[in-house]
Order: C-alpha cells, then structure tokens, then sequence
C-alpha cells in the first residue's frame, strides 16, 4: 500500500498602493489637477484580486504561493513554490476627457531556493517594477536626469511547517508607495510603517536593489483595529478637516503630564507610546492616539514620540464619537499593559 503523504499549502499577498497627499513637491501638481490620482485603501479582506486590478486600486501585487509534502512520520518530503509572481497594475492619466494607460515594466520575479530546516521550509520572492508613464527627475547620482520612473517592489517570505504552521512576513521593500500585507485567509495581516516619495523619487538607487546587489529592509508595523479604521475614515470624510503635520523623527507629539485635549491620526511614520520613560507601544498608519487626555481631565498620561518623520493628522476629539473614544482608550490600556 502507497505510503500516505499529506500536502500543505500557503500563501501571502501584498498590494502596493499610494495614499492621498503622499506625493511631494511638484510631482504632486499632477495628482490635485486630475491628471493621475490617488488610489483608496484596499480592502480589509482580500477576495478578489483580478477585480482590483481592473478596477485600478493598485499599483502593483505580489502573490507568493508555496506548498509542502508531509510524510507520515512528520517529514518533510517535497517542496515547491506555487503560482506565483508579479500583477503589475497600470497608470492612468487624464488628458482633455481622455484617459490614457500607460503599460508597466514588470522585471523578473527572484525567487531564492526554498530553505529546510527542522520540520519547517521557507520561501522567499521579490516582485515588481516600473511605471510605463515617463517620469523626467532629478536624481543625486551620473546623469543626474533620469527619464524612467524609480523601481517599486516588495521582498516577501513565508514559512511552512510539517504540523501545517504558516508563518509570513514581508522582509523588504521600496521605499513608495505604501504596501499592504495580507495572509494565506485573505486577511489584511501587516502595513509598511513609512513612505518616502522624495527619497524615493530623487534618489535612482542604480544597482542597490534586489536585481543588482540589495534590498531594502522593510519597516512593518501591526494592523490598526476596526474601531481605528471606522474613525478615521469618518474624520478625514468629514466636514471639519483635520490639520496635517509633518514632523522629524525625534519630535515629541505629546508629552506627558502636559495639557492639551487634540488627537492625532498616524498618516505615515511609526510612533512611540511611553510613561516615566517606559516604553509601552509602537504605532504606525491608522492609529488614532491621545484620546485618554478628552476623557480624563486633559492632561496627557503618556508621552508619544516620533520613532520615524511621520505626517499627522490633528484634529480635535469632539469631531468624533465619545463612546468609540472610550472603547479605543480601553483597547490602548489593554495593548500597553500587555506590551
């Protein structure tokens, strides 16, 4: 009788997207003239990513595919990657009522030999690409002009266990735009912490990227909660809009023991949450803090400190609801005890 052999399969996604007011400088004249736009937050859940595609709420996906073989001992006896690579979306340009597509250059998708270890198997992809749309720049290295625009990918792993385990991460990407990540159940599992059009932009990495000789490590900060997510998407569709900062890391946000009643909306950068020095928590996009000062008295009980440059959108607590502030000041508590 043929030995049984049980297979395991996984997978992991990014989308890479570019989030309003992302753009600086005078690359952004194209965006607030309607030549080119930004593109709305994916969804939470992942279903259907062809539709995305079409309907151009993406720049670009990496799909990593892998599976394994178990034995009925618990060894690992095959392994492979599945279908996997690069869906390059397309860029739209808007010219006297006519839109125009301009075709992206996909580069070849890497992928290293799968790595065994001890019951487990991991693979790992980089994908992406350019534009087709020129892009004439300034750049800080011969020839100091460039007509192509930069290179945009995302490095992805995954590593699947004899005991079924599927652990995924995104281990490098571009500086721009924003990468979502989302896990083998479609789920929205992590976020890039900080984008950097102008680095990106001005910068023309030449042969410092995965197809010459590095990557780019990825900064990656947890998924905000639900809560977060409804709030902010009410605050910055709102009437009464929020002022947007932007500060240098090092700053201090708000610091504690201090008055002051304003919140503030992570847009891009990764923060810090810490009282009498202790730090209690990192932050990144989508987070809404300083809630507990509007609730409590209106002095601040923990500093926030910019970990990263961040850009903030502030904005006074009463443009929102106070019984979904006191359910995220609870959830904040719970997530600061347990760090």
């Amino acid at each position: 009788m043929p030995e049984r052999v049980l297979r395991h399969e996984g997978s992991v996604t990014s989308l890479s997207w570019i989030p309003s007011e992302a753009v600086e400088g005078t690359s952004h004249l194209a965006f607030e003239a309607g030549l080119t736009h930004y593109d709305n937050p994916p969804p939470e859940r992942l279903e259907d990513l062809e539709a995305l595609r079409v309907a151009d709420r993406f720049r670009f996906a990496n799909v990593l595919r892998a599976w394994v073989e178990v034995d009925q001992s618990a060894q690992i006896v095959g392994a492979g990657y599945g279908d996997s690579g690069c869906v390059m979306g397309s860029t739209t340009v808007s010219l006297g009522g006519l839109h125009y597509r301009f075709q992206p250059v996909t580069l070849p998708d890497l992928r290293k030999d799968p790595e065994h270890g001890e019951g487990w198997v991991r693979f790992v992809q980089t994908t992406g690409g350019r534009t087709g749309m020129p892009a004439p720049r300034r750049v800080r290295r011969k020839p100091y002009l460039q007509w192509q625009a930069p290179l945009v990918w995302t490095t992805l792993a995954i590593t699947l266990h004899s005991s079924g385990k599927i652990e995924s991460d995104m281990i490098g990407a571009s500086r721009f735009p924003r990468h979502w990540v989302y896990d083998e159940q479609g789920a929205l599992s992590r976020k890039s912490g900080l984008t950097d059009f102008r680095d990106w932009y001005t910068r023309s990495p030449g042969p410092h990227t995965p197809w010459g000789d590095q990557d780019s490590e990825a900064l990656v900060t947890t998924v905000e909660s639900a809560l977060e997510r409804s709030l902010s998407a009410s605050l910055m569709r709102g009437s009464s809009k929020p002022r947007i900062v932007r500060l240098a890391a090092g700053t201090v946000v708000m610091a504690q023991g201090e008055p002051g009643e304003d919140m503030c909306l992570v847009l891009d950068g990764v923060v810090r949450v810490e009282r009498d020095g202790e730090q209690l928590a990192e932050y990144g996009p989508g987070a809404l803090l300083g809630e507990r000062a509007h609730l409590e008295g209106g002095r601040r009980a923990a500093s926030v400190v910019a970990v990263t440059p961040c850009r903030l959108a502030v904005f006074h607590p009463e443009q929102l609801d106070r019984a979904a502030l006191e359910t995220l000041s609870q959830g904040h508590r719970r997530e600061e005890h347990s760090g």
